[in-house]
């Protein structure tokens, strides 16, 4: 059963930061926009079918979690949000890129995991400020080769699709992760010498390449404790900035 929110919360024009994480809500209502001032919006665990226009008048918004929701899409509306820096959409409807992020060239950190896309547009490398790319859990049957544009690119991840083969992603200078654990690929993918590689046999041929950077005979190393995905930016269950 959804909570009700005080109105006055729509009164108070400072706020920064509004958590409404988890609150059954469905829609919001237009006083949202009177806000003006907030920069972290957690709308994440609730029943949003679409981003309501409101939320698009909010000139400074720099974090916005809206996953785990019911969206099927965003508005064109939506590239009102010129301050927006983290976005996370994961566990929505998604089938496809969302045409209205391309028209977020500062956008650094996106969140598109577990939802239904099979492809990505032609145009993403528009998107020249990402530094950060979810896209775990959807249904790539084919690397998507725009992403080997994305040079600015530092977090991949591609965890549970369904790509059996990766191209040569030694191109991509900046990448210092790469996840691809959970697809059908026979050996890991090749990259550069910096990149971290999370996936079946990752370890092995980081423990090999180690060795080799050092010049010295490949030697029996202890298994290092797998450390968690970074991200850019911390996860709406761990309390948003």
């Amino acid at each position: 059963m959804p909570r009700r929110i005080p109105a006055a919360l729509w009164a108070q024009r400072g706020l920064r930061k509004l958590y409404l994480s988890g609150t059954g809500l469905r829609e919001l209502p237009a006083e949202l926009a009177a806000l003006r001032h907030l920069r972290t919006l957690a709308l994440d665990g609730n029943e949003l079918l679409e981003v309501p226009e409101a939320l698009c008048r909010l000139p400074r918004l720099a974090y916005l979690y809206l996953g785990r929701n019911g969206l099927q899409g965003l508005p064109p509306a939506f590239a009102r949000l010129q301050s927006l820096r983290c976005l996370w959409l994961e566990g929505n409807f998604l089938a496809r890129f969302p045409r209205a992020l391309l028209r977020l060239p500062d956008l650094r950190s996106l969140q598109l995991g577990d939802n239904r896309l099979a492809r990505l547009p032609a145009g993403l490398p528009r998107m020249a400020g990402l530094r950060g790319l979810w896209l775990y859990g959807n249904r790539f049957e084919e690397f998507p080769a725009v992403l080997l544009r994305m040079a600015h690119l530092r977090v991949l991840d591609l965890d549970r699709n369904r790509i059996a083969r990766f191209p040569d992603l030694a191109c991509l200078s900046s990448l210092r992760l790469l996840s691809y654990d959970h697809n059908p690929v026979r050996q890991p993918p090749r990259v550069g010498d910096a990149v971290q590689l999370v996936g079946d046999g990752a370890q092995e041929f980081m423990e090999v390449r180690q060795e080799r950077l050092r010049g010295a005979p490949a030697l029996a190393l202890s298994a290092p404790k797998q450390a968690p995905k970074p991200g850019l930016l911390p996860s709406p269950s761990s309390s948003p900035p």
